[in-house]
């Protein structure tokens, strides 16, 4: 089944190749927003379905456990039974509910969560290869808990466009931001390409994605 499923992988890898390369070069047109989103969802789908593979690979290594019959007890004299004390725990609550939604539904804030809120340069921004560039992030804690100081923000797929590929957070209580710069530079080859980080935890991601033009 592994097999298997690294055979898929690498299929839809090699198409997607296929179509990025055939795909042509024009230095002033400017994709659709539709398939960068596209593009970046691939992306982060192959790393986590490969990451997944690597898990299962690891899960086969593990010998399987096996059942050992508990010995026999000699009879004794039945005993009464006893009171077993016990404690009733309130459940926890693992969400907050903001406001009702205008179909009558609760709108539910998860406790750890985050978004991007600024991202530049734009999608499709045109960059001639190995050129310099700012990256400029806004990263803002949408949870209803804090998020702790030292989760990393960190390089997830895509070509590395900077020398950095991960940083540390500093403590975000639930609405508070905090804004990454990073040095970066565009890649030799041409034509779309998209790099995408990811917030410890999967808690959100964010991306660039530029057109890599020589004209």
């Amino acid at each position: 089944m592994i097999q298997s499923i690294k055979r898929v992988l690498f299929s839809v890898m090699v198409v997607i190749s296929l179509l990025t390369a055939c795909a042509p070069a024009a230095p002033a047109a400017t994709q659709d927003p539709a398939l960068v989103q596209q593009l970046v969802e691939q992306s982060v789908a192959l790393t986590v379905a490969a990451q997944t593979v690597q898990t299962l690979e690891a899960q086969a290594l593990i010998p399987a456990a096996t059942n050992t019959p508990l010995p026999t007890q000699t009879e004794a004299a039945p005993a009464l039974p006893t009171a077993t004390p016990f404690v009733i725990v309130p459940p926890t609550n693992t969400a907050v509910v903001v406001s009702n939604s205008g179909g009558g539904f609760p709108v539910v804030k998860p406790d750890y969560d985050c978004t991007v809120t600024v991202q530049k340069p734009l999608d499709n921004a045109v960059f001639k290869p190995n050129k310099d560039f700012d990256i400029n992030w806004t990263i803002v804690n949408t949870g209803t808990k804090n998020i702790r100081a030292g989760t990393d923000l960190k390089y997830y797929s895509g070509p590395e466009m900077t020398a950095v590929t991960m940083i540390e957070l500093p403590l975000l209580k639930p609405g508070e931001q905090y804004k990454v710069l990073l040095d970066a530079k565009s890649p030799k080859k041409e034509g779309l390409q998209v790099m995408t980080w990811m917030v410890e935890g999967q808690l959100c991601f964010t991306h660039i994605a530029i057109e890599v033009s020589a004209n």
